[in-house]
């Protein structure tokens, strides 16, 4: 047994199960809250917790898991190809309000932080919570977070934002389809843009051109940004 747990293919296995179990549950269920995601994240910790299986031996086959997130993130870029014209068309609003997505999402994090006085360490993990996984990591490290806590944030978010988003966009009667590509992808990245395929092509496109500059944008901002308010409340 122990030869097993050590192997990475029980990591990617028990992924791949704990993911195939969710996917099941919302296709029974039918409702945004039981995202796969979430399941197989509640069913993953469950069961090493259950069998006191170490997170270090689960994690073996993970990486393997966690390497392919860069790529299929770059694989998002297939559906802006196939929409590439209505970029065209639309160019400086989508780059306006992708530039507005990315930008609020930063304060927000900062001055919601400053207000409940988080540690300022605690803060820079936070500030990537909207943009993908190999980015937010990397930014986290270099701004002087924690990667492992931008992980997390990064994933709730994701989570929360595909699931809250289409009934936000009913809400505030939001129907055109670019723009609720670009509110998918710049405030819930990866797995909002995963939601946004399930909508339609063109929110899928949008979302998906949003997670690439997005992600571009956070990156060199967000140092700058974080130093001016920095300053602005001591």
């Amino acid at each position: 047994m122990k030869d097993v747990l050590n192997s990475p293919v029980f990591g990617v296995l028990a992924s791949l199960m704990a993911y195939e179990i969710g996917s099941f549950i919302k296709e029974k269920l039918k409702l945004s809250i039981f995202n796969p995601l979430l399941i197989a994240i509640i069913i993953l910790i469950a069961f090493l917790m259950k069998f006191h299986i170490n997170y270090a031996n689960y994690n073996h086959g993970g990486q393997i898991i966690s390497f392919f997130l860069a790529p299929a993130t770059v694989a998002l870029a297939l559906p802006l190809y196939k929409k590439f014209s209505l970029f065209k068309e639309n160019a400086l609003p989508i780059l306006a309000g992708i530039l507005c997505g990315a930008v609020s999402g930063m304060l927000c994090v900062i001055t919601l932080s400053k207000l409940f006085n988080l540690s300022d360490q605690l803060t820079k993990s936070l500030i990537p919570k909207s943009i993908t996984t190999p980015i937010g990591m990397a930014l986290a490290n270099q701004i002087g977070g924690l990667p492992s806590i931008a992980v997390v944030a990064i994933i709730i978010t994701g989570i929360l934002g595909s699931i809250i988003g289409p009934f936000l966009n009913r809400i505030l009667k939001i129907n055109d389809k670019v723009a609720m590509g670009i509110a998918m992808g710049s405030a819930s990245h990866a797995v909002g843009t995963a939601k946004a395929m399930e909508i339609g092509e063109t929110e899928g496109a949008m979302s998906s051109v949003t997670i690439a500059i997005s992600g571009i944008i956070t990156v060199i901002i967000a140092p700058a940004l974080w130093n001016l308010f920095s300053t602005f409340f001591k």
